[in-house]
């Protein structure tokens, strides 16, 4: 395989993770984020399906797989792509997709610790410092941690850290167990059914479901879930693992060009958010400036001190 093609897949790969984030926040105008995950997931579940259809494959075998895929659905799809939703009810898409890079800086320490042959090297630990300090500089923290979108940006790390729990737990209790599709697509049935349980409990039908948003849930579960498998799976082939976990780090500079072409996504500076005028942290910042939130409100569900009520509803987001 030439590095050309491989390149191709990585470059699409993550601009396709990179616009998810645009996505998300469109999705969020018309529907409980709850409800975008469970779109993204059932999307993206039709879409595996119909590839596993053509490839004449059937879904994995055995309880013991099963119940490995619901806790794999539960850290890689139900939790962070419901924790992302939320989040970008409070910050920009933009940082939405910086936090998304900080998922190492969980995964390499948690694979230490369950993935055999994993070792926390000289190298690693002064790559999760550096990484550390980025996510601590993105969050302002030197500004104390109390901004209008503080909430937002530990939804969008909690999200983060979700994968970064999820991944090495599929690579400790999955791998082999049957081929790749066959994973997927049990995996995503698990997170469907997880997500369906939640979104009736806590929220209800939205009051209208425009094209817009209808489209934008589409998109994020066909692209950014069911052909992202497949471009995740075949860059990992041609190219190894190596390459194929950096795609994480080339996804923010596609959230915030996607971002800077939305007209509801406008880029901006969120106040309190530049971080101190040193080289390292110079693109940092660049990258840190992204779209006012806006605000989505969900029926009855309560996240610290905030109350969210329906789309469409009367009341607004309010502190307690």
């Amino acid at each position: 395989m030439t590095t050309t093609r491989w390149l191709l897949w990585f470059v699409t790969l993550s601009a396709i993770w990179g616009f998810s984030f645009l996505f998300i926040k469109v999705a969020d105008e018309s529907l409980a984020p709850v409800q975008v995950a469970l779109g993204r997931t059932s999307f993206g579940l039709a879409a595996v399906v119909a590839i596993l259809v053509a490839r004449r494959q059937r879904p994995p075998s055995g309880a013991r797989t099963w119940g490995h895929l619901a806790v794999a659905a539960l850290l890689l799809n139900a939790a962070p792509f419901t924790l992302y939703a939320y989040g970008e009810t409070r910050t920009s898409s933009v940082l939405a997709g910086i936090f998304n890079a900080t998922t190492p800086l969980f995964a390499v320490p948690i694979a230490a610790l369950v993935v055999p042959g994993e070792r926390l090297t000289r190298s690693r630990l002064g790559g999760l410092a550096v990484g550390f300090a980025g996510a601590a500089t993105v969050l302002g923290i030197w500004r104390g941690l109390g901004g209008a979108h503080v909430e937002g940006d530990l939804l969008c790390l909690g999200g983060a850290a979700c994968y970064g729990v999820g991944f090495p737990y599929a690579r400790r209790f999955l791998t082999g167990r049957a081929e790749p599709w066959r994973l997927a697509a049990g995996q995503l049935a698990c997170a469907t059914v997880e997500l369906a349980i939640v979104s009736l409990l806590v929220s209800s039908a939205p009051a209208a479901l425009p094209a817009r948003a209808l489209a934008a849930v589409a998109a994020l579960g066909i692209f950014g879930t069911g052909i992202a498998y497949v471009l995740s799976f075949t860059l990992l082939r041609d190219a190894g693992p190596a390459v194929s976990s950096t795609v994480t780090y080339a996804i923010p500079a596609f959230s915030t060009l996607a971002a800077g072409t939305s007209r509801s996504a406008p880029p901006s500076s969120p106040p309190g958010r530049s971080p101190p005028r040193t080289g390292c942290t110079g693109a940092g910042r660049a990258l840190a400036g992204g779209d006012r939130p806006r605000q989505t409100p969900v029926k009855g569900v309560k996240l610290g001190s905030l109350t969210w009520t329906a789309p469409g509803w009367p009341s607004t987001p309010r502190r307690r």
